[in-house]
């Protein structure tokens, strides 16, 4: 019977019913296609790494990503990415809104879109969690926007990135801050206080009625609701995992947000990002202006069992079908070495990787010409990416919000082309 309920327990993961979760991979200040999963072997600016096979017959990548390679079959690289975007600022905001900066209008970031559609408001557990984020470089790429406050991503370890990789504080640094009530003040207190001040805020609000106190409302209904729950410390807690598997992970931020970002679709929050960027260990992180091969290798050295374990666990547990994966950040790097060799910002020809739930894995879309210069199939923009994930999770990528300014806007832009051949 075993291939039976095999051919069972996969028609169910594949129910739309089902509860669905993104993970979205963010590495911060664009990381070298050239160097990760689009190399250019043999040509001047190809660098000194070598390729090597993975478990897709055809598809190589670079020969410092050797947990990732054996994982190919689950994950689909897109070597066509083509944006208009090379400005960290701007191409932040476009990757994660699917827009451009536009005055007055308060875009919403994909994490906010995506948990508001397959949410679950009631959850004792936020919808959207970020991991680690950087976000000096765009603010706004990282808010809720018109959506409201309510829709606002829960931020564990914020800028944790600037404290380095690795070190004892990791742990701590993964867990919620301020769940508990001070010192001396007992629950029965916290919960009057909480009352004294609905009743106040209520007053406020019955004479202020309207989006933006309704909004401040429902957050800090989130807020207390969080604070009340046993599941939230448990989820955070990263203690009882087997230690095997956390040093698979990685004992670095990384590695143990990717832990943690399994904990919480496991108990399902709908959204979880977790960010690589800058550290002690590369202090520029992915924006290699110098230095590209040294800083490559070393975040390669951190990225790939993390990304490969979290792959593999979600496999194990029954998630891997539900979960989609995506690995990207705000543009990639030039194909020409500069004399500091180094590689700077390039938004003309780059690369991403999405995988998991409701992606085909096993594949490469697109491709580059032999100097990494242009695209020269299938040329994919960032609305067309968002709205493939869209359509991988189920959600409907046509659907409009209403803006701040009173005019309805699409989850993603009208001119997106789904990627058709990357949906399973």
């Amino acid at each position: 019977m075993s291939g039976w309920l095999r051919a069972l327990a996969a028609d169910t993961a594949k129910n739309p019913q089902r509860k669905r979760s993104v993970i979205l991979l963010w590495m911060s200040g664009g990381p070298s296609q050239m160097d990760t999963f689009d190399l250019k072997p043999g040509h001047p600016n190809g660098g000194p790494f070598k390729e090597i096979a993975t478990s897709v017959p055809g598809i190589k990548i670079s020969e410092h990503l050797p947990k990732l390679a054996q994982q190919m079959k689950d994950l689909a690289i897109i070597r066509s990415m083509k944006t208009k975007e090379a400005d960290h600022g701007r191409g932040t905001f476009l990757m994660r809104t699917g827009n451009v900066p536009v005055g007055g209008i308060e875009f919403p970031t994909f994490g906010s879109l995506i948990s508001k559609e397959i949410g679950d408001e009631a959850a004792d557990l936020p919808n959207f969690v970020s991991i680690a984020p950087i976000r000096f470089l765009s603010q706004l790429a990282f808010s809720p926007g018109f959506l409201g406050p309510q829709y606002a991503p829960l931020m564990v370890a914020d800028n944790g990135n600037f404290f380095g990789q690795n070190g004892a504080y990791t742990d701590d640094a993964l867990k919620v801050p301020d769940l508990q009530a001070p010192k001396g003040i007992t629950r029965e207190q916290t919960e009057h206080r909480v009352e004294l001040l609905k009743d106040v805020e209520g007053s406020f609000i019955a004479g202020h009625p309207g989006l933006t106190t309704g909004s401040h409302m429902a957050a800090y209904d989130k807020a207390v609701r969080l604070m009340k729950a046993d599941a939230t410390s448990k989820a955070f807690d990263l203690s009882g995992e087997d230690k095997k598997l956390r040093d698979k992970y990685g004992r670095n931020l990384f590695g143990q947000g990717c832990l943690l970002a399994r904990r919480l679709v496991e108990r399902g929050v709908p959204f979880v990002e977790v960010t690589l960027g800058y550290s002690t260990e590369s202090p520029q992180g992915w924006d290699t202006h110098q230095g590209n091969f040294e800083a490559v290798k070393k975040l390669s050295g951190i990225m790939d069992p993390a990304f490969a374990t979290l792959i593999e666990d979600l496999k194990q547990r029954g998630l891997l079908e539900t979960t989609t994966l995506v690995w990207m950040g705000e543009f990639g790097r030039t194909p020409r070495i500069t004399p500091q060799k180094g590689r700077d910002h390039f938004a003309n020809a780059w690369s991403t990787v999405i995988g998991g739930g409701g992606i085909k894995g096993g594949q490469v879309i697109g491709k580059t010409s032999p100097d990494g210069m242009e695209v020269e199939d299938r040329p994919t923009t960032a609305q067309d990416l968002l709205a493939t994930v869209c359509l991988a999770t189920g959600v409907d990528y046509k659907k409009q919000n209403m803006s701040n300014v009173n005019r309805p806007i699409r989850i993603v832009d009208k001119d997106s082309k789904p990627i058709k051949e990357a949906l399973s």
